[in-house]
């Protein structure tokens, strides 16, 4: 439950509480994290009391109802502590609640975005399978009609909260559309239906303390009340409009660790002390530093202009892409560049940088993987030119009439 008077702060006010709320609970609470290998419960319930599930959802529904520029700037603040953290609610405020909240019906979204604001109900986004991931075309869960309702059969992987979550969104096969195309729908299945199973992996390289899950998906049988704006075929545009919030807000979490890794660093080498001075002092590591500053400011400017292009009405998907692209490659190379500037203790003991750097290689695959991002944007790239002479999402000076010379 959000307390009360989160609802009454404007949004700076807001984005003191949640550095506060970074600086003297989450930040502090992560060695007690990695020890007990999950997420403790006194943090969870601290997250929830401040709103983190409920930023992108309206305030009609319970939410806080911030922009995306306001989302992005609060996401660079809570994800300077462990991005374990922000897993637990990402898919609350990201991939489903978007999903529902544009493409369900008026019970759907009356019915869950309040109690998933409230942080009451954890929701999973279970679109990836063992063999479509990136290819999300070629999913294989199927959806058959029965009377009054639908069972689902499938497989699905690699879903983050899906092991503890109240409510899976699943993406299933429901026939094909006039083209020959697969028709996705969305269905929402609670976790405790009968016929669903989860099971978490083994090992974890990284965001060991909340762990994806697998989900087998038997004879699932769930009435019409189920399918995700009581209608069939709009399973991608669902999926699409969740991705798209997800991969800025991946962006964002990816400027808010490379701050934190940097400043940890930064201090490391300012205390350290090698051939008589500290290591800060040394021109190498002083170059290194501002090679990893200027990255990071480069993806937070990047970032916040997707965001401010995303509030200004169209999705600029591409944009988007872009930005989780470079934000999440850069991510990797200031990290790899501290563990390095960090020495012994980049692979020894508990200093947190060690812990981020394995944390962070994730989101490089997160949302759409680094690769796949690179064609499509290329191919986005030779489209528009070849049909406009421009680049995709880009801002243009329309021009006026012809001038003579």
């Amino acid at each position: 439950m959000i307390d009360q008077e989160v609802f009454a702060l404007d949004f700076d006010a807001y984005l003191a509480r949640v550095a506060a709320l970074t600086d003297d609970v989450l930040i502090p609470a992560e060695q007690a994290m990695v020890e007990a290998g999950a997420v403790p419960d006194h943090v969870l319930d601290a997250l929830a009391r401040n709103g983190l599930f409920a930023v992108s959802i309206p305030r009609r529904l319970g939410g806080l109802e911030w922009t995306m520029t306001q989302q992005a700037r609060l996401t660079m603040e809570f994800t300077r502590a462990s991005c374990v953290y922000r897993s637990r609610f990402s898919t609350v405020i990201g991939l489903c609640s978007q999903a529902i909240l544009d493409h369900g019906t008026d019970e759907q979204r009356e019915g869950l975005l309040p109690k998933m604001a409230a942080g009451e109900h954890v929701t999973a986004f279970a679109l990836t399978e063992p063999g479509a991931g990136s290819d999300a075309a070629s999913l294989t869960t199927t959806a058959g009609r029965v009377d009054g309702g639908w069972v689902i059969d499938g497989r699905k992987r690699y879903i983050t909260n899906a092991h503890w979550a109240d409510e899976l969104v699943v993406f299933a096969r429901t026939g094909e559309a006039a083209d020959g195309a697969a028709s996705v729908s969305a269905f929402l299945v609670p976790r405790n239906t009968e016929g669903v199973t989860t099971r978490l992996p083994s090992r974890m390289n990284g965001h060991a303390e909340a762990p994806v899950a697998e989900i087998e998906l038997t004879g699932v049988r769930v009435d019409d009340s189920a399918l995700l704006g009581g209608r069939t075929g709009t399973g991608f545009k669902a999926a699409l409009r969740g991705i798209n919030h997800a991969r800025l807000h991946v962006a964002a979490t990816c400027v808010g660790q490379a701050t934190r890794m940097l400043e940890e660093t930064s201090r490391h080498l300012s205390d350290r002390e090698q051939f008589g001075a500290p290591l800060a002092d040394l021109g190498a590591v002083q170059a290194d530093l501002g090679r990893c500053f200027a990255d990071l400011e480069a993806a937070r400017a990047l970032t916040m202009e997707a965001a401010r292009a995303f509030d200004s009405g169209a999705v600029p998907r591409h944009r988007i892409a872009a930005a989780k692209l470079f934000a999440s490659e850069m991510a990797g190379r200031v990290a790899d560049c501290c563990v390095q500037l960090l020495g012994g203790e980049g692979i020894v003991g508990d200093h947190p940088v060690p812990r981020m750097w394995r944390d962070v290689r994730a989101l490089r695959i997160y949302e759409g993987s680094s690769p796949v991002h690179e064609r499509n944007l290329g191919r986005a790239v030779v489209r528009q030119v070849g049909m406009d002479g421009t680049l995709p999402d880009t801002y243009r000076v329309t021009r006026g009439p012809v001038v003579d010379a």
